[in-house]
């Protein structure tokens, strides 16, 4: 599935990465190098998981924002992002957009095309989860806290409902 954009007058696309499986390895990098490098974790661990995106079935998967063969950012849709909270699924996750592509709306365009997968698999809620300095990015364009100061990193929770 592709869903056109045009922020700022340029075409992007959002595609499901099993559709365009060539990213697969820029994706496994940012995750890593944003999130996992720094706890020690060696970059193959994130690579390796990252093959369960492109099977066939419903969780987990990915979507890729690119501009032909240019990788623009991504995002995740699983089913537990946090392990304090495993009664709680999807998960939008791994939010990220290359550093020159920030400010044009392609991870609002992310999140929000990846809320709506969660909803086309009949989920009424999706759910996400940022550092508090982050939060106001996502409440920015609809999403809602349901709690806050969770796990060792003092996340917050936020939702997004199938009817709003």
């Amino acid at each position: 599935m592709t869903i056109m954009s045009q922020p700022q007058r340029q075409l992007y696309a959002i595609s499901d990465l099993r559709d365009q499986p060539a990213f697969c390895a820029t994706v496994a990098d940012r995750i890593w190098r944003a999130w996992w490098q720094g706890a020690g974790h060696p970059l193959e661990h994130v690579t390796d998981h990252m093959q369960e995106m492109l099977n066939d079935n419903a969780l987990p998967f990915g979507l890729v924002a690119h501009d032909g063969g240019r990788y623009l950012g991504s995002t995740l849709i699983i089913s537990c992002d946090l392990d304090e909270r495993p009664q709680y699924a999807p998960w939008v996750a791994a939010v990220w957009v290359e550093a020159e592509h920030r400010g044009r709306g392609i991870g609002r365009a992310l999140v929000g095309r990846a809320a709506e997968a969660a909803f086309d698999l009949g989920h009424d809620i999706a759910y996400l989860c940022a550092l508090p300095e982050r939060r106001s990015f996502y409440e920015g364009f609809g999403w809602r806290r349901l709690e806050e100061n969770v796990g060792p990193h003092g996340l917050t929770v936020l939702t997004r409902s199938s009817r709003e």
